[in-house]
């Protein structure tokens, strides 16, 4: 690896832009326009206009690559801004640890690659998630046996009620599975991150059976950190979890719901319920979430729940990926409306079924389930 290499952009100026179609901004290409849009391409500009913006009576609503957003078809009465932010840094703290600092605009599959590349180890397992990085703690996003809390150190952020920035640490966030303090708040803003990874270009541990599998090595080994990140693409690229222009089964949010986390007691009932539908014989998935408590595949619920693969929404405009029960896509023409319809239909089939409550991973802009 290059030592404490870095990447800069030139500065532009803020710009305001009236009535922006937010459809053509968000990876579902579902949502009204905004009144009102900023684009800020550096963290002094970004502040400026987050802190301009609150000044106003308006509500204000922060932009990434709107990979994780559902807007409504009346689109956003307020002002948009969208995170535009560039920068990266590398800088080798010792003992094969190197602090890689990113600012929240960057892409952030464009950053694995880049961190790879440079032969930085940690973050590969994380590669082909859409969006921009600053949405990554917020979310603690997590793929393949690897979440952004394993390997994130810090932040920085806008504090919107002083005006103020502060570096946080990543253990004062409250990162959790898929969520932190800065998830459903609107009060900080992410300007950049930092991680820290590990130099020799080898992967992390490997955890994921189905990556082990598709690699050839035993869960906990180490692979080339390209290996794995090559590998976890042709899975996603499977999954139709790889943005593509020209396929619809990526005109999505990604993983729509979460999988349930629920309780031993709560699980017995779940099971009764299972056993009621499918037979006792059925095989129920279910992985450890801290003592008390196991995680469901919500995957293998909305399937049992009758919803395969494909399964269509109102006017054939939305349905379920082809390739991932937990995308609901947008075949082209569809409304917001159209997609919530569709995910009530699935949220309400496996409540009857199972008596268990999915819940929604991306943030509704406007509307609501």
């Amino acid at each position: 690896m290059r030592r404490a290499m870095s990447r800069r952009l030139p500065l532009t100026v803020v710009t305001t832009t009236q009535s922006v179609p937010l459809g053509e901004r968000t990876t579902l290409r579902l949502g009204g326009p905004a009144a009102r849009f900023v684009h800020a391409t550096t963290a002094a500009e970004l502040v400026e206009a987050v802190r301009t913006a609150d000044a106003s009576t308006e509500p204000v609503l922060l932009l990434g690559g709107g990979s994780n957003l559902v807007v409504a078809d009346r689109g956003f009465d307020g002002t948009v801004v969208h995170v535009a932010t560039k920068g990266w840094r590398a800088d080798p703290l010792g003992g094969g640890i190197v602090q890689f600092t990113v600012e929240a605009g960057e892409d952030w599959d464009g950053v694995v690659a880049e961190a790879v590349a440079q032969g930085l180890g940690g973050l590969e397992c994380l590669s082909g998630i859409p969006g921009l990085v600053g949405a990554t703690p917020v979310q603690n996003v997590g793929a393949y046996g690897v979440e952004i809390a394993q390997v994130l150190t810090s932040v920085d952020l806008l504090d919107r009620r002083s005006g103020k920035v502060h570096q946080v640490p990543a253990a004062k966030l409250g990162l959790a599975y898929r969520t932190s303090v800065l998830k459903g708040t609107d009060q900080a803003v992410v300007l950049r991150t930092r991680f820290a990874l590990t130099a020799g270009g080898m992967s992390a541990p490997i955890r994921y059976a189905e990556l082990a599998r598709t690699l050839g090595v035993d869960q906990g080994e180490r692979v080339p950190a390209d290996a794995a990140r090559k590998a976890v693409l042709e899975l996603r690229r499977g999954k139709g979890m790889v943005l593509d222009s020209a396929d619809h089964d990526t005109w999505s949010a990604g993983s729509f719901f979460t999988n349930p986390i629920i309780d031993d007691a709560t699980f017995t009932g779940v099971l009764i319920r299972i056993a009621q539908v499918l037979g006792s014989d059925v095989d129920v998935p279910t992985y450890p979430a801290g003592q008390g408590h196991r995680k469901l595949s919500a995957a293998w619920l909305i399937e049992r729940a009758g919803f395969r693969k494909g399964h269509v929404g109102p006017g054939g405009r939305v349905a379920l990926s082809s390739k991932h029960t937990l995308a609901l896509t947008n075949r082209g023409g569809a409304t917001t409306e159209d997609l919530l319809d569709l995910a009530r239909e699935v949220r309400d089939g496996v409540r009857a079924a199972f008596g268990v409550e999915l819940h929604p991973e991306p943030v509704f802009i406007g509307c609501s389930l």
